[in-house]
């Protein structure tokens, strides 16, 4: 996976070189309502027999206990059968990464990957249950903000169908955990399958997209992605005492800047995750006496923010102790995973 990954670094240094940094996305369809006033019940859909509420972000699903990672945008156009027609458009100006046009190796059904370079940071954005990817965008293609993708429909591999009462667009912005997952997902299931390498839904770490286009349209002059990031809410932070890893590698803006550390006294970093998982934060730390055993220490839960977004079970209280589930032990492991080289 060597030359993938440095492909893509290639790929990105040259966004960063040639095209204008994206600090404002735009909406992936025309169906705008989420900025009007009580505008969500038009804006999202539902799963079947559930309000609007069930196809946004977060801990939204399963009375608050199943997490969805986008946004489910409704169709607002439709033709003689019923079936949508609403054109698909590239939220910001970046690389196609992924294309899958066969609906069965997916939950995403038919869905196309664009990368982009956002304030120096890798950004993934991810449109799913396409009915048809418009034929030129294959990995690799550039595309420009607004063009065309394909056509909004209801393709997937689930077992329960997608009504045409109920087709959307599922709409992602997200974070790359670590450009070596092939191997990772290899070591962790030696007799799995993954059908889409990197961008398998594993590795990547999404934000809410809705809350990104409010913030854009409160300050559409002032908004920074970095600034927004980093304003999270956190759920956990972890002390991790190593000094170079994929995420760190990708995401340097996340760092805070710390001037009474030199480089040389740097020994790990103070991560904050938010219920999400995404690590939005890391602040360079020196560490006197690391415990012995794993690279990480848990260090700080918020419970306010855990009662309130339980969904993503990456940490558990046992008695008046907090600590990392297996998922969340396994999310650690992802974002500082390297294969072994010859």
């Amino acid at each position: 996976m060597r030359h993938v990954a440095l492909s893509y670094t290639l790929a990105f240094s040259l966004l960063g070189a040639y095209a204008q940094a994206a600090s404002v996305f735009q909406f992936p369809t025309a169906n705008h309502t989420l900025l009007q006033e009580n505008g969500d019940a038009h804006f999202f859909v539902g799963t079947p027999g559930r309000p609007w509420t069930a196809g946004s972000f977060g801990c939204v699903r399963s009375s608050g206990y199943q997490f969805h990672e986008g946004a489910d945008i409704r169709s607002i156009a439709r033709d003689k059968r019923n079936e949508p027609t609403d054109p698909v458009l590239c939220t910001a100006d970046g690389w196609v990464v992924h294309t899958n046009r066969k609906a069965g190796l997916s939950n995403y059904g038919k869905y196309v990957v664009v990368g982009h370079k956002v304030e120096g940071l890798e950004i993934y954005s991810i449109y799913a249950h396409l009915s048809r990817v418009n034929d030129e965008w294959k990995p690799g293609k550039w595309i420009a903000k607004g063009a065309q993708i394909g056509i909004m429909g209801r393709t997937s591999n689930t077992r329960q169908r997608i009504s045409k009462e109920r087709a959307h667009l599922h709409f992602e912005i997200t974070l790359l955990a670590n450009h070596e997952f092939p191997d990772f997902f290899k070591k962790k299931y030696p007799k799995g399958r993954n059908d889409h390498g990197i961008w398998n839904g594993q590795n990547l770490i999404g934000i809410d997209p809705a809350e990104v286009f409010r913030a854009q349209a409160a300050s559409p002059a002032g908004f920074k992605l970095r600034d927004y990031l980093r304003e999270q809410a956190p759920l956990f932070k972890l002390r991790v005492h190593q000094t170079e890893f994929a995420w760190i590698k990708r995401y340097r803006p996340l760092i805070l800047r710390s001037p009474e550390l030199s480089h040389e006294q740097v020994d790990g970093y103070e991560i904050a995750f938010n219920y999400g998982g995404l690590p939005y934060q890391l602040k360079p730390i020196a560490i006197e006496n690391p415990p012995a055993g794993e690279p990480w220490e848990l260090i700080h839960v918020d419970e306010a923010v855990y009662q309130k977004h339980p969904c993503r079970k990456l940490v558990i209280k046992t008695g008046a102790k907090w600590r990392l589930t297996a998922k969340g032990r396994q999310l650690i492991e992802l974002l500082l995973f390297a294969a072994d080289r010859p």
